[in-house]
């Protein structure tokens, strides 16, 4: 199995910045993808950014140019730098990976998820 533990969420005005980590754990054999979705109560889960095994980053056309991915692939984890943050970006921020553990196929993992919440 794998787990995901996400870190950095918090409050910062409008036009700050955090930043975002997700370490993956376990018994895991190689990671596809990782990446960030987030959600607000009563909406979907909103697709934020994903940054795949050979380092092709994508991100949602709402973030593109304001937030960043990166990640460390030696101690597999990511980092979503958010930067000119805005009221609309106040969301739970889940860390996704696609992954192959030692058993099984690959299977999407979650974190639990942090809150970010930007005050206008």
């Amino acid at each position: 199995q794998a787990q995901l533990a996400e870190s950095g969420g918090g409050f910062v005005q409008a036009g700050g910045s955090l930043r975002l980590s997700c370490a993956a754990s376990g018994s895991i054999f190689s990671i596809n993808s990782m990446g960030w979705y987030r959600q607000v109560p009563g909406k979907q889960r909103e697709w934020v950014a994903t940054i795949t095994r050979d380092g092709s980053t994508s991100y949602s056309d709402s973030v593109k140019g304001r937030f960043t991915l990166s990640r460390n692939n030696a101690k597999n984890t990511v980092y979503l730098q958010m930067n000119s943050l805005k009221a609309e970006d106040t969301a739970v921020y889940y860390c996704n990976a696609n992954l192959w553990t030692i058993a099984t196929l690959a299977s999407d993992y979650w974190g639990q998820g942090t809150q970010v919440t930007v005050s206008s």
